[in-house]
């Protein structure tokens, strides 16, 4: 690839949590425990994806009825991959960042690097009542996230660390080893105000739920401009859940079904809980704030990306999302491991193809 254009990345959602990818009684031949997902690992990292995020999950809830820890899992999928990058999903709260900081540094030593951490700030409240842990209100579980953040940086390369917090404390902290550089990459999720300026001020990446390349475009301008006055750059992943089939019509019949067979006990006790992340913020936006009943059968709203299609559809898509100002998708699939390998052959490819067809386009401009 050029310089003039930066590859877009590739992520799928680690399915360490039972039920799948969607709120829906349609078959999902998608396993959770560990010989399906490193398995699925291996496919990813053959077929063009850069990144696998694991999820965080305490509880029950929603038709995920068993949850694997995300660190120590994540960690189980580095130690059967050679290149893929794993993104481990980290809540403050439950965490400590030294506890966090320790961790982490520890994983990127025995991966040479691979590992990353999506620094989660909450939305399922019930969980949080079931363990005793203290709820906060959404803007102060965001400043939370930030001071998170700063101290797992602030241990990760400073002998004597010192922070004094609303939320962490540390006198003179210091833990070697620091992890090899460069440092783990810091992501972040939300579509909030408070979520995106704390991205603009601390995070590596911010990832946000599925959206029209109009509706990323205003998200992006809005994170960038804030970023650059405080010298700061934050790169961007939306999260999309994909239906590639050879024809439109049959990958269209795939979202119906899936629709048409939604749980909507499950989906609307989603609906209650995710109250709690956007419309909890104080001017009413962010996460899930204006998601229909139809989108919440996908967790992030990966439906309203549009990645439904023929490979040739979804890759154009992929591209106006890239022109929007995306830096990564995040993918969520069906059925997992066929389907992994089938958008990395088919769709990858052919996004690898017009990114390289631009480039030349680039070069003979000039």
């Amino acid at each position: 690839m050029s310089s003039h254009s930066d590859a877009i990345k590739f992520a799928y959602w680690v399915p360490n949590v039972s039920g799948g990818l969607v709120i829906s009684n349609i078959e999902q031949r998608t396993g959770w425990d560990i010989d399906y997902n490193r398995k699925l690992a291996q496919i990813a990292e053959a077929n063009g994806f850069d990144y696998a995020l694991s999820q965080i999950r305490f509880t029950a809830g929603y038709g995920a009825d068993n949850q694997h820890e995300s660190v120590s899992f994540s960690h189980a999928l580095l130690a059967a991959t050679t290149t893929l990058k794993v993104i481990a999903a980290i809540l403050p709260g439950p965490w400590n960042p030294a506890l966090a900081a320790k961790q982490i540094a520890t994983i990127n030593h025995l991966t040479n690097g691979r590992v990353s951490v999506n620094v989660v700030s909450g939305w399922f409240r019930g969980e949080f009542a079931n363990r005793g842990e203290l709820w906060l209100d959404h803007d102060e579980r965001y400043r939370r996230s930030e001071e998170f953040i700063r101290a797992l940086r602030g241990i990760w390369t400073e002998d004597s660390f010192t922070l004094k917090g609303d939320f962490y404390r540390f006198t003179n902290y210091s833990m070697k080893p620091k992890p090899i550089e460069p440092l783990p990459e810091i992501f972040q999720g939300g579509s909030s105000r408070a979520a995106r300026d704390m991205a603009s001020r601390v995070s590596d990446w911010y990832f946000t739920n599925g959206n029209t390349p109009e509706e990323i475009r205003k998200q992006v301008d809005d994170i960038r401009t804030k970023a650059k006055a405080n010298g700061h750059k934050v790169r961007i992943g939306v999260n999309a859940f994909a239906i590639a089939r050879e024809s439109e019509q049959e990958a269209r019949a795939v979202l119906d079904e899936i629709i048409a067979k939604a749980n909507p006990e499950a989906v609307q006790g989603f609906a209650d809980q995710v109250k709690n992340a956007g419309k909890a913020s104080p001017e009413g936006e962010g996460n899930w704030a204006k998601s229909s009943l139809e989108d919440l059968v996908q967790y992030n709203d990966g439906f309203c990306s549009n990645l439904i299609g023929t490979p040739e559809q979804i890759a154009e898509r992929i591209l106006k999302l890239k022109d929007a100002g995306a830096d990564l998708i995040l993918l969520g699939f069906l059925h997992f491991q066929e389907e992994v390998e089938f958008f990395g052959k088919r769709v990858i490819t052919l996004v690898r193809e017009l990114e390289a067809a631009r480039d030349r386009e680039l070069v003979a401009a000039e």
